[in-house]
């Protein structure tokens, strides 16, 4: 029973600290404005892909992230710097559309694009940065390094990491369903209300892209303070 518990919990906490990040009903309307000369095939496909690269970097964020910004020097504030700009540039283009574009089909002809270029767009932009961007990232790998525990090895290797798996997993599946279903989902509020919402969730972008670069510069200039004083020091 306790190992049940430590297992919910872990579930729990991993679910707890990236779905209000990821927020997938939230980046429905982006979704559509970003597909909007897709067939509705394409889209399911778009989808099922973008689940299933949301769920390779989360896992891999959360267990090997911190690992490979470590080889390569890369820190967490320049990860947020550069992903916030990102982020920050796609929501100004989504703020610049016309609604009638972004909200119903368009007169020009249905984008043609095979597997190959799909699975490219399905990686960027839509799975990174815009529905895992620097801040889930960057929380995935805080997660992973908490989720670290001492204790009989069945906890510290089987339990954790399948309760870790099994919240990524839950997380991916509801991105494919409101991915899958975006067209649904946004036509219960209609023509006005998809455009009111996607210019609203479009600023949120831009607000929250703009965030994780001030919160990338902050710490950036924090440490260059603390090391121009270190100096000073000497």
């Amino acid at each position: 029973m306790p190992l049940v518990s430590l297992f919910i919990s872990k579930y729990l906490f991993v679910v707890a600290a990236l779905l209000p990040i990821i927020n997938p009903p939230g980046l429905v309307p982006i979704f559509i404005s970003m597909t909007a000369r897709n067939t509705r095939e394409q889209r399911a496909y778009l989808a099922r892909r973008i689940a299933i690269y949301c769920f390779l970097l989360l896992l891999g964020s959360m267990y090997v992230g911190s690992f490979v910004l470590e080889f390569f020097g890369v820190s967490l504030p320049v990860v947020q710097l550069s992903g916030g700009l990102i982020i920050s540039m796609a929501a100004w283009r989504m703020l610049n559309d016309n609604p009638a574009e972004s909200t119903q089909p368009s007169s020009e002809p249905v984008r043609q694009e095979n597997k190959d270029e799909l699975k490219q767009r399905a990686f960027y932009p839509l799975t990174f940065p815009l529905t895992v961007g620097p801040g889930s990232v960057s929380v995935s790998i805080t997660v992973g390094a908490s989720m670290i525990v001492s204790g009989k090895p069945v906890v510290k290797f089987v339990l954790v990491p399948m309760a870790s798996l099994a919240a990524v997993l839950s997380l991916s599946v509801l991105v494919y369903m409101c991915y899958r279903h975006a067209d649904r989902l946004l036509g219960y509020l209609g023509q006005t209300g998809s455009v009111v919402f996607l210019r609203l969730s479009a600023f949120i972008l831009m607000c929250l892209g703009v965030q994780i670069m001030w919160e990338g510069a902050e710490q950036l200039l924090v440490e260059l303070l603390q090391n121009n004083a270190g100096l000073l020091h000497k």
